[in-house]
């Protein structure tokens, strides 16, 4: 069978340090050079992230450098869907590590599965060797930390999804549903998905496509990524008209947050009731909360054998969820004051 031809898209950022392992990583697949491109959408780094790529676009044509001016990951989709020459186009991100059979295994399931997107799963691994980046890393695959997002804990064979990290999608897919929504600062691959899957496209996840992630390695790191998670949460659904593009799991933490504003509320003990049942209505979900978080990080130190890592689990969990609820609770009241929004104008198609 003819291999087809492939325009990988890489929106970056002051991706310095990790911007020359993905370059190599392309480098080294076993997919035919001839056959790839491999483009960078630049979101005018202030780093050396432009040199490193231009130093290796001039020897190897196939690397592109283009400047993203508007700075945001959709706008630098559509520059590249717009710029590519291949058949079929793979998005990649400057956060991971992939082996050397990564495209040519997507190309085969996007095949064989007659597929509009395919993708595969995150193996995450931590920033640093410190045990805080461990924990973070460790928390971001578990179930009680993401849900059930099965790109982050895995699958054992192929399965029909609503969406997947990154992907690897026929050109043409963007020709039929549109192409990357800018108004969408975050979510947009989710969105993307979700209108592809409403049309009747199909979406598959595959267990042997493996990319290595490198998770945050700070509190105050996940915090602000998931706090803007969070957020977009709520004016991805504002923006699209719809709550048909996220799932149920993205809006849990925001009512986790409403419930500990009314559990606080509710201390003073005439602020809705007097009775002392309104405030066991909303501590009780905390106290069950608290509970299991505090089951699994006991479950989860043992297995790693490190005690100490017991104290920081609970904390991870916690910024985990309450920086997504605070950020999705903003984003409610951001559009009710419109007027804070910056809304990019939209210079793509979106079907």
């Amino acid at each position: 069978m003819d291999q087809p031809t492939i325009t990988i898209l890489i929106p970056c950022f002051n991706e310095e340090s990790f911007i020359e392992t993905i370059i190599q990583n392309i480098l080294d697949q076993d997919y035919p050079q001839e056959k790839l491109e491999a483009i960078f959408l630049d979101g005018m780094s202030t780093d050396k992230t432009a040199n490193i790529i231009s130093k290796y676009a001039i020897k190897y044509p196939f690397i592109k450098l283009i400047p993203n001016p508007e700075k945001i990951v959709p706008q630098a989709m559509n520059l590249g869907i717009d710029q590519a020459q291949g058949e079929i186009i793979i998005r990649l991100d400057a956060h991971a590590a992939y082996p050397k059979q990564y495209i040519s295994k997507l190309i085969f399931w996007l095949r064989k599965l007659s597929a509009e997107n395919v993708g595969g799963i995150w193996n995450i691994q931590p920033r640093s060797n410190s045990t805080k980046a461990k924990v973070i890393s460790l928390t971001l695959s578990h179930p009680m930390g993401v849900g059930n997002a099965l790109y982050r804990m895995g699958t054992s064979e192929p399965q029909e999804v609503d969406t997947v990290p990154f992907g690897c999608y026929p050109k043409s897919v963007f020709d039929k549903y549109g192409n990357y929504d800018v108004r969408l600062k975050r979510n947009q691959d989710i969105e993307l998905n979700k209108r592809i899957k409403q049309k009747g496209g199909k979406i598959f996840l595959v267990p042997d496509v493996e990319c290595i992630y490198y998770a945050r390695d700070t509190f105050s790191a996940l915090w602000k990524n998931n706090y803007a998670n969070g957020k977009w949460v709520i004016l991805t659904s504002w923006f699209t008209g719809t709550f048909n593009s996220l799932s149920v799991r993205h809006f849990v933490p925001l009512l986790f947050f409403i419930n500990i504003i009314l559990a606080t509320l509710s201390l003073f003990n005439n602020f809705f009731f007097t009775e002392n049942l309104f405030l066991s209505i909303f501590t009780f979900p905390i106290i069950i909360y608290l509970v299991i978080i505090s089951f699994f990080s006991v479950k989860l130190s043992l297995k790693e054998k490190n005690i100490s890592a017991f104290f920081l689990f609970p904390i991870t969990f916690l910024t985990l969820h309450l920086s997504y609820g605070v950020g999705s609770f903003v984003g409610f009241f951001s559009i009710i004051n419109k007027k804070k929004i910056q809304i990019p104008k939209p210079n793509t198609h979106i079907i």
